[in-house]
């Protein structure tokens, strides 16, 4: 798999990819417009997210099958913090024909990567509903470790949803 940061010429292939998993990312995502994922809606965002590095609060990248040119996989670190707090949010979502085959867990592990060696973050935090086994598993495998539950955290698909709060802290910071 290739993964990088998502470029401006990505629209059309978030669309799709978002357009595919629709039934299967709503029980696990905020509810959204019915146009959020069209490629208008993409390309707009992108410009957003693909400015200059220094300035940026968040990084979206994507995992794409070599020879289709297809995202598989995305993976976000959003609201990065500097400062003393230098810590930022990881979400996450894969296609629903490549769940089970790893590719999350390689495409999160080089965010992660990222986050700890270009960004120089010291804390990554990832939350998930409780019943979603599949995320309590990858956040495992990464190292993340449970630090607590928050109550109707977030609304998803029109329900206010708990939430298991977990960390992974960068073991080279200081």
């Amino acid at each position: 798999m290739e993964v990088r940061l998502v470029a401006i010429d990505d629209s059309a292939r978030l669309s799709k990819f978002y357009e595919a998993n629709k039934t299967h990312l709503q029980a696990w995502e905020p509810s959204k417009s019915e146009n959020h994922h069209s490629e208008a809606a993409w390309k707009a965002r992108l410009q957003e997210w693909c400015s200059p590095i220094e300035s940026a609060s968040s990084f979206h990248f994507i995992s794409i099958e070599p020879g289709s040119d297809e995202v598989v996989a995305v993976c976000s670190l959003t609201n990065v913090v500097k400062g003393p707090f230098r810590a930022c949010y990881m979400g996450y979502a894969v296609d629903h024909r490549y769940e089970g085959k790893g590719v999350m867990k390689v495409l999160c592990q080089h965010v992660i990567d990222y986050a700890f060696t270009d960004l120089s973050l010291n804390r990554i935090m990832a939350n998930y509903m409780p019943r979603n086994s599949r995320s309590a598993i990858l956040l495992k495998r990464l190292g993340f470790i449970k630090e607590g539950e928050a109550k109707r955290y977030l609304k998803i698909n029109g329900v206010w949803e708990d939430h298991i709060l977990t960390s992974l802290l960068n073991p080279a910071s200081t």
